[in-house]
């Protein structure tokens, strides 16, 4: 490397003085006529392109992306709204739904409240009827959790199909929600 380094050397000292280095590069003499008018009409090319792009092309390119912007701004507003509405139709579904189940339970405490009270009665009279009434109590029992069942499965029901309705605009299919209200039921022993 040491050996290297004195040559390279030598042969840029060399280069140095040989009269095409030693002139500069033909570009950037200025007294050249031909290089002078080339950065003129250089200069003159560029404040062209410079205008015609700003007049014509950028204005274009600027209002296509407003309108791109204006458009996903649009998109989202009406995503963010049906969201919302979605949102809102999922609370009143549930609330239905919780006030269906209280007032089920309502009537049903209701009804073995009374078989209950009307059972006390009943013993207290004759402890002979005492298994009669009991049948009795069960069947008014296991007809008020029919009664209960079917006001839940009407309003089930009904809570779907506006449901329905409110999410798709269109009209529910009383069968087919009939049908679903019905299997889910089965499913759980209630029907």
């Amino acid at each position: 490397m040491r050996r290297l380094a004195p040559s390279l050397l030598a042969v840029a000292v060399a280069l140095a003085a040989t009269p095409a280095f030693a002139q500069g590069m033909p570009q950037l003499q200025f007294g050249n006529p031909f290089t002078l008018w080339q950065v003129v009409w250089g200069a003159v090319i560029f404040i062209a392109l410079y205008f015609l792009l700003m007049r014509l092309a950028l204005p274009q390119v600027s209002s296509v992306l407003e309108l791109r912007a204006a458009t996903i701004a649009g998109d989202l507003q009406a995503a963010h709204a049906a969201k919302a509405e979605a949102d809102a139709a999922v609370a009143e579904m549930t609330e239905e739904t919780r006030r269906a189940r209280a007032e089920a339970q309502a009537e049903i405490a209701a009804a073995v409240d009374e078989a209950k009270r009307h059972a006390a009665e009943q013993a207290a009279e004759l402890n002979e009827k005492l298994e009669k009434q009991l049948a009795e109590a069960e069947a008014r029992i296991a007809a008020a959790h029919a009664a209960a069942m079917g006001a839940l499965r009407e309003v089930v029901t009904d809570t779907t199909g506006a449901l329905v309705v409110r999410l798709t605009g269109k009209p529910a299919n009383d069968d087919r929600i009939g049908a679903a209200v019905d299997s889910v039921l089965r499913g759980r022993g209630n029907a």
